[in-house]
């Protein structure tokens, strides 16, 4: 068997929101979830795993720093992994008892609202999969590290299924549409902040689920038919409808964050101020041109199609000045188009305060998780990127 395998993994961005666990051990979610998932050669995690015989503990290094492996989530990918190994018959029992060596990369900023976990697993749990020649469905799995994950093992548009089996064996990811079924849909991800936010997701969820009444109606009476109309909007590549559920959903997830007790706030006065210039912008054009939506965090994902890209930005770059305009914009090249003197009489917009916002993260619609030949560890289970600094 191959002894060192590498994989990048996709971020995915939520636009009918997770948010909420029936079970927290297992990570099953209280209601169906869908998102997008973004191209992975602009944002992605990258994470090469090796076994050998010689390897005398499991390890894992995460951005070139060695953590711990007593991670129980970490743990739990790893041994759902190896039993359906065993399942499967894949794999001899002896290589089933050598340890294993994990290193892990991400290419953004980790904890900021940004999806890292859930790109971090899926990730993982690929790379181990094809380790363990494992051939079946792995989003179960990937589930178990982080409930978003199980999302990202799946390229296009993705649902991931609440289930309501006890033992979360129904609780998977299926895919909507491809990564080629929306060619023309593009994403602006405005990152507000890169710092740790003040409450996990894991906490947050803890307490919406245990004070919030209106994540209760939502889950009976929202979601459902959410899910059902955003699903259709995609099959139909129908924007406007997109555009609108996506926007409501971000809305009444951050109205549950308050309506927790204590509350829980994670947008911040900018995080307003964008949602604020996206509507001003969408009742000016007289049609819905662009939807925002928010994760647990302050940066702001922008969904909108191919054609208006230049001119959103030209607007978000008046609004939100940066002292750095040539490194404003990373990911996919943007054809520069100065800003319209006529929508901004129009919009009455004032520009704000310097790098409010630090940088914008162009990207589309991408595959799952792709094996790579460009590894993070040596021959010898050690990750390159240490090696090279000593």
């Amino acid at each position: 068997m191959s002894n060192i395998v590498t994989v990048i993994a996709p971020v995915n961005i939520a636009v009918i929101k997770y948010w909420g666990k029936r079970d927290e051990k297992l990570i099953l979610p209280l209601n169906d979830s869908v998102s997008a998932t973004f191209d992975t050669s602009v944002m992605c995690a990258k994470t090469s795993v090796s076994t050998h015989p010689d390897f005398v503990e499991d390890q894992i290094w995460l951005n070139g720093k060695e953590e711990s492996f007593s991670n129980p989530r970490l743990q739990n990918c790893l041994r759902e992994i190896k039993s359906r190994a065993v399942a499967e018959k894949t794999i001899t029992e002896d290589v089933l008892s050598w340890k294993v060596h994990v290193s892990s990369e991400n290419n953004f900023p980790t904890a900021a609202g940004l999806a890292s976990s859930a790109a971090g697993y899926a990730c993982l749990v690929s790379a181990l999969a094809k380790l363990y020649k494992i051939k079946s469905d792995v989003s179960s799995i990937a589930r178990l590290g982080s409930g978003s994950a199980c999302r990202s093992v799946y390229g296009g548009f993705v649902r991931w299924h609440a289930g309501s089996k006890p033992d979360g064996s129904d609780s998977i990811a299926t895919q909507i549409a491809d990564s080629n079924h929306w060619p023309e849909m593009r994403v602006l991800v405005l990152v507000v902040g890169n710092t740790q936010k003040k409450v996990s997701s894991t906490v947050g969820m803890k307490i919406s689920s245990e004070t919030s009444e209106l994540l209760k109606h939502r889950i009976q009476h929202c979601v459902p038919q959410r899910t059902e109309e955003i699903i259709e909007a995609i099959k139909n590549k129908d924007f406007s409808k997109f555009a609108e559920i996506t926007m409501k959903d971000s809305n009444q997830f951050h109205a549950i964050c308050l309506d927790s007790y204590p509350p829980i706030v994670y947008m911040t006065d900018i995080s307003h101020s964008i949602v604020d210039l996206i509507h001003k912008y969408n009742d000016l054009s007289g049609e819905t041109k662009v939807a925002y939506t928010f994760d647990a965090g302050s940066n702001a994902c922008l969904y909108l199609l191919k054609h208006d890209v230049p001119k959103v930005i030209s607007l978000i770059k008046y609004a939100f000045p940066s002292t750095s305009p040539e490194n404003f914009i990373t990911g996919l090249s943007v054809a520069k188009e100065e800003i319209n003197t006529d929508i901004l009489s129009k919009l009455c917009i004032e520009p704000m305060g310097m790098d409010m916002i630090k940088y914008i993260i162009h990207t589309k619609i991408g595959e799952g998780p792709t094996e790579i030949d460009s590894h993070l560890l040596d021959s010898n289970g050690l990750p390159i990127s240490k090696i090279k600094k000593i």
